[in-house]
């Protein structure tokens, strides 16, 4: 009887319990769609943009451009490309 009752309780404890293999791997969808969207036209010449004024910080000794607007230009674009497919592929 003990044995019957372990195992109700074994097969019980492990039921709510989902194994996930490493080939089951969960992948983000806004990674995926970053990665795509940094490859866009309009994200390239952003990019380029913010290394431009990246090369051009990095050349002066002291000043006081930091490239912030850049930045956010970039980020910007690569976010509005993410936001219009993002909520597909969420459940």
């Amino acid at each position: 009887m003990f044995s019957s009752v372990k195992e109700t309780f074994s097969k019980l404890v492990q039921a709510p319990f989902i194994v996930v293999r490493a080939e089951d791997e969960l992948v983000d969808p806004q990674r995926v769609l970053r990665e795509k969207c940094e490859q866009e036209k309009e994200a390239q010449v952003r990019f380029a943009k913010l290394e431009e004024c990246n090369k051009r910080v990095r050349s002066k000794k002291s000043t006081a451009e930091t490239c912030v607007e850049e930045l956010w230009d970039f980020l910007e674009v690569v976010d509005k490309c993410i936001a219009k497919d993002l909520f597909d592929h969420l459940k």
